[in-house]
């Protein structure tokens, strides 16, 4: 790691014209073999207020399979799913003041069990967090475009990005 960002493998631009885009791009994430590891992977959401980071979530967690109800967890810090061999962790750390929360809150041992861990502003943990296998990065245009930048910091982050890059 470099100055506490960890060294990024390859970076992949993508336009997200509308929310059926991000639809398109979890369900292009869920339908990945199991080989790419999505199972087990760390993604990090980044994006101001509003960006789209919990609607992107919640398609991939409907493509996933979750059925009913996908909420924020921005006043739980932590929603967990659990599907047929898969768990699940949405996490939240927005309301975080002080990294030392990440450690009070009993997360190191999410993060040390098997499952998908999807963390929205995990520069709030600091680097209590461990490696990202895939950043995701949410610049909003407008009421509905997005610019999404992909940082794979993993193997298992490369195994996941996208076959092909933006439009």
């Amino acid at each position: 790691m470099c100055n506490g960002h960890p060294p990024i493998l390859e970076t992949r631009r993508l336009h997200w014209p509308d929310e059926a885009a991000c639809a398109a791009f979890a369900q292009q994430l869920a339908a990945l073999p199991a080989s790419a590891g999505l199972a087990d992977a760390f993604i990090a959401l980044h994006g101001e207020l509003g960006a789209g980071k919990t609607t992107f979530v919640r398609h991939l967690l409907q493509a996933l399979g979750v059925a009913g109800r996908i909420k924020s967890p921005t006043y739980t810090v932590l929603e967990p799913y659990t599907l047929p061999g898969l768990a699940i962790s949405h996490l939240d750390f927005y309301r975080f003041d002080d990294p030392r929360e990440w450690a009070d809150a009993g997360l190191r041992d999410v993060f040390a069990a098997p499952g998908l861990k999807l963390a929205e502003w995990p520069d709030k943990a600091g680097v209590a967090l461990p490696r990202p296998d895939l950043a995701l990065h949410i610049e909003t245009r407008d009421d509905s475009q997005r610019d999404i930048t992909l940082h794979a910091h993993t193997q298992r982050g490369l195994a996941l990005l996208p076959l092909r890059a933006a439009r």
